[in-house]
């Protein structure tokens, strides 16, 4: 097992989002970290924010463990739970905390998961094909790959890896099983290499890229889960708290964009002169758009290359 490592993504502009949040809510100031990882955010939230306490949620009970070690040092200002972040209500409730000041998305797989060769969540390396966050999960991704009939492979491929040659794979995967069950990277990286045209490889990394994340969205109900956890978040944030979402590719990001204009837009006409109350927006943008890293910080940390950055504050209570 290589030896876990992680460098926060966006950091200084994720603590720059929170700041005025968790300064407002002084000693009461609970900040949830739905993705926590190795803890590097929360270490983060911890060192900035001395009179706040932090709620690390994750799935993954081997990242919880590294993380309690390297967070012990902080005692009760830090709490981790195991479970999945669209049970962000049940975990903060149960920390004892009615609402929360902030609350930190940090989408998709983290760095320990890519790391770890035998998670099989990297091309880059050939291991088995499992790709589960959470260990006790009853799907892998072999699974999808030996069991899944090519119609609903090619949709998995297609819908959550926007994989243009989607049923080409799908195909080939559905012939080649029927020799040998999948059960390493490296056959299925060779599989996705040789469906796809010459001339679509030479450009965008490895080809095999959209299929591993498709099956590891597949594998863990990623937007699924993410699409209940957002409005979870919301609901639970004290007024003046901010949420803010880091993602990595198109699906994330839509889904957040989707999420935060449905709450900072009016529901009253556009030509109403006097907006009542109840139809005011309870939350306003913080980011224009969706912010990218700078390129200082995709030379020092290229897992940075990808991230689109939103947030979102609580102006008014529900």
């Amino acid at each position: 097992m290589t030896t876990p490592s992680h460098v926060p993504v966006a950091l200084e502009r994720v603590l720059e989002l929170l700041a005025p949040a968790v300064e407002a809510a002084g000693d009461r100031a609970v900040v949830v970290d739905t993705t926590l990882g190795l803890g590097g955010h929360a270490r983060a939230f911890l060192e900035t924010f001395e009179q706040a306490r932090v709620i690390g949620i994750d799935r993954d009970p081997n990242a919880l463990r590294i993380a309690r070690e390297r967070l012990a040092e902080f005692g009760d200002r830090f709490t981790a739970a195991e479970a999945v972040y669209d049970d962000i209500a049940r975990v903060v409730a149960e920390a004892g905390a009615p609402t929360v000041s902030a609350v930190l998305f940090d989408l998709g797989v983290s760095s320990m998961q890519l790391d770890q060769a035998e998670r099989g969540f990297a091309y880059s390396q050939d291991a088995p094909l499992d790709m589960r966050m959470d260990a006790s999960g009853p799907l892998t991704a072999a699974d999808v790959l030996n069991d899944y009939d090519a119609r609903d492979l090619a949709r998995v491929l297609r819908v959550y890896g926007e994989e243009k040659f989607a049923k080409r794979i799908a195909d080939n995967v559905v012939r080649a099983r029927e020799t040998e069950p999948f059960t390493t990277s490296a056959r299925l990286v060779d599989l996705v290499r040789q469906s796809i045209p010459q001339a679509a490889r030479r450009t965008g990394g490895n080809p095999a890229k959209r299929t591993f994340q498709a099956l590891r969205i597949e594998v863990n109900d990623e937007l699924r889960v993410y699409e209940r956890a957002l409005p979870a978040a919301l609901d639970v944030l004290d007024v003046s708290g901010r949420v803010v979402v880091l993602s990595y590719h198109s699906l994330e990001d839509r889904i957040t964009k989707r999420g935060f204009s449905a709450v900072t837009t009016s529901t009253a006409p556009r030509d109403l002169p006097i907006v009542p109350e109840d139809q005011r927006p309870r939350f306003k943008l913080l980011t224009r758009g969706a912010e990218v890293a700078s390129p200082a910080e995709i030379e020092a940390n290229p897992r940075a290359a990808s991230v689109r950055v939103r947030a979102v504050e609580r102006v008014a209570a529900a």
